[in-house]
């Protein structure tokens, strides 16, 4: 077992014992290592000040990624290399001269532009702009640059200039990636232990570890990509005396696909997995799209969006509009729940003392399917859901007419947890598909499936009023009343219709 983590910072491995679990990157940075171009902003990985940049292996290839390191756990920078804002100049780490040489063209491009007034936005700008100068697989449209930046706030520059910075920096002629250092030792077979049995952050090796460790610590706190985790530390100022992050656990990021199942790993980021659930319905790839950040897609777990039971949270309607499980394991026990089940109450769910979700198992819709989901919310990018919609229709054929043999019908927002309207569904099944009665009925039922809260978000008659918009929405469009299927982003166009047989 090792009692240290490891990274790389400066070209140098630094090996760090002494540390509370619950310290963050951005404390260690700032207060330890002094690198104080990264700043604080929002505290709750938000507004992109802090962004900085993490370079891995990971199954054996170089990743690099922003993220918001005022939520991410120092422990979990383990076998990195951390790169801030004063690493990107000179290659040899020194800091650039006053006349602005030795800058990175990412820093250059936002100088000769003018992407910068106050400037203390500027450093995680930089950092989310330089993570994409060494990741695009060419050079970047608009649309990429404004992905890029979805996490980054800035008050009083405008993007356009910051804009048209990136698009000089990722152009044609943009200057090569940057070597990869010498990781630190990967060690995979060793769990990680610092710390003690009273106060410890821990990072087991294998799901075998990590069951003894939670069985022996049922009041551990399991973090995965700490996105909502760290904000229990900054904002709700929790102890949290024992941690044990999951990033080390081999193999529980694993994809399996059978063709017709496909099950994720619990800590398979959603940045990962984009273009699998893309791959069941474009309507979920764009959904994820608008997931957070790109910070925050690196960091956050498809597990972990399931076990923290938000009521909020985007992926649990959708899969459970699509019939999927939750696999969780306890010792050596591992069981399977419905994923409609495994939610009980607010922020309780069907989970014993040390058990954990392992993965999360979907099948493919069918051919005679149709999938769509919406998400509204006050903000385009970035922003947590007023209510979000999921709908998946098995259709038929009955008397020469198209009839809705099944529907399931999830939502978040609408209630302590997201739920099935069972009601609407009811109402839909092997209806026609195109009897405007039975759309009737289901609309009207949707008061009876839910009684809404209201919250700053929304109030409880607006989302009762969107809900029933959205069911009518994905039932104009699935019965083909209407041809304009319309995305904020542009239309659902027909080749993703015919991709996708439906």
């Amino acid at each position: 077992m090792r009692d240290v983590i490891r990274f790389v910072r400066r070209g140098q491995v630094v090996e760090v014992s002494d540390f509370h679990p619950r310290t963050t990157l951005l404390d260690w940075l700032r207060l330890t290592d002094r690198a104080t171009g990264t700043k604080e902003g929002c505290a709750e990985g938000d507004c992109g000040a802090c962004t900085i940049v993490l370079r891995r292996l990971r199954n054996g290839a170089p990743v690099v990624e922003p993220v918001n390191s005022c939520i991410l756990f120092l422990g979990q920078a383990d076998g990195a290399e951390i790169l801030t804002v004063e690493d990107l100049g000179d290659p040899d780490g020194r800091p650039a001269g006053a006349s602005g040489e030795g800058l990175h063209p990412v820093q250059r491009a936002m100088v000769d532009m003018h992407g910068s007034q106050c400037g203390f936005c500027t450093p995680g700008i930089v950092m989310s702009l330089f993570a994409l100068h060494e990741t695009a697989p060419g050079p970047v449209d608009r649309r990429a640059i404004d992905d890029a930046l979805a996490g980054n706030l800035c008050r009083c520059t405008g993007y356009r200039p910051i804009a048209d910075a990136a698009a000089r920096a990722c152009g044609p002629e943009r200057a090569p990636p940057r070597p990869l250092p010498t990781f630190p030792e990967a060690d995979p077979e060793r769990d990680v232990f610092v710390g003690s049995d009273e106060t410890f952050f821990a990072a087991p090796a294998s799901e075998a570890s990590l069951a003894a460790l939670y069985a022996r610590h049922p009041d551990a706190v399991l973090v995965s990509g700490a996105t909502d985790v760290g904000l229990w530390a900054t904002k709700a100022l929790r102890d949290l005396p024992k941690i044990i992050w999951l990033g080390r656990v081999a193999g529980l990021d694993a994809v399996e696909d059978d063709g017709a199942t496909l099950t994720l790993g619990a800590t398979l980021t959603h940045a990962r997995a984009l273009p699998l659930l893309a791959g069941l319905d474009p309507d979920i790839g764009e959904l994820l799209r608008r997931f957070g950040s790109v910070q925050v897609r690196a960091s956050g777990t498809v597990g972990g969006n399931i076990a923290n039971g938000s009521p909020i949270g985007d992926l649990a309607p959708v899969m459970i509009a699509l019939g999927a499980e939750v696999e969780l394991r306890r010792g050596d026990e591992v069981r399977r729940v419905p994923m409609e089940d495994f939610f009980i109450a607010y922020r309780k769910q069907d989970r014993r003392p040390s058990e954990f979700v392992r993965a999360v198992r979907v099948r493919r819709p069918g051919r005679d399917a149709a999938f769509r989901c919406f998400k509204v919310s006050k903000r385009f990018d970035e922003d947590i859901s007023a209510v979000m919609g999921a709908f998946h229709f098995v259709l038929g054929e009955a008397g020469g007419e198209r009839v809705i043999r099944s529907a399931r019908i999830a939502y978040g927002g609408m209630a302590g947890i997201p739920k099935r309207a069972a009601l609407a569904e009811a109402a839909l099944a092997g209806a026609p598909l195109s009897s405007r009665k039975a759309w009737d009925l289901a609309l009207d039922a949707i008061a009876g499936d839910f009684s809404p809260m209201s919250d700053q978000r929304a109030n409880a008659a607006y989302r009762g009023h969107v809900a029933r918009n959205l069911l009518l929405k994905a039932l104009t469009e699935v019965a083909g009343a209407s041809t304009d299927r319309t995305r904020i982003v542009g239309r659902r166009p027909p080749e993703l219709e015919a991709a996708h047989g439906r």
